[in-house]
């Protein structure tokens, strides 16, 4: 290398279209197929669960639609989806429980489906990315079989968030396109 190539300016990376372009290395901007409609990566956010688990998470947009795309590793990656709903919808006697037992209930009941609860606990949530983390916690929950999620998140003292979801495989996720984004992940 001659001292006049220090002053080239380096070109980017460009993403190996057979290595690079998989769920995991989504980044803002991407635009992939998923259940028949086209999402863009809006954000990417983590939790960090304190232990040395981290779930990543992509929110993905399309149309007038939101969902959450989200990693977890545990011998395996494990991805799921969830979409926000209202946590009102939950009934009144949710928050009526967790108001008076600082948990909410083992079981819940939200549109024909009865679910159990399967863990709960508490991290920092990173959004975007990166800055300074916020605490919450979260208890989530299951079918029977295994095949639907629902999760309530709690931020502060009275805020709560929910969301219900299911599993998915990374084959269901096709078209991965890298596009140009304001920023970078």
């Amino acid at each position: 290398m001659g001292w006049l190539d220090f002053f080239k300016k380096k070109k980017a990376a460009e993403p190996d279209p057979l290595r690079d372009l998989n769920l995991s290395n989504l980044k803002v901007g991407y635009l992939l197929d998923y259940d028949m409609r086209t999402w863009q990566v809006e954000a990417y956010h983590y939790y960090d669960w304190g232990n040395g688990d981290i779930t990543h998470e992509w929110q993905l947009k399309s149309h007038d639609d939101t969902i959450y795309l989200q990693r977890e590793s545990d011998d395996e990656a494990e991805w799921s989806i969830s979409r926000p709903i209202d946590f009102s919808r939950l009934g009144r006697e949710v928050r009526e429980y967790i108001t008076q037992n600082e948990d909410p209930p083992d079981e819940l009941v939200f549109e024909e489906t009865r679910y159990f609860l399967e863990e709960f606990g508490g991290g920092q949530f990173y959004k975007d990315g990166r800055g300074g983390g916020s605490d919450f916690l979260t208890w989530d929950y299951e079918d029977e079989e295994g095949e639907k999620y629902l999760s309530i998140e709690q931020w502060g003292e009275e805020e709560f968030e929910a969301y219900q979801g299911e599993p998915v495989e990374e084959y269901q996720f096709t078209n991965i396109l890298p596009r140009e984004s304001e920023t970078e992940t």
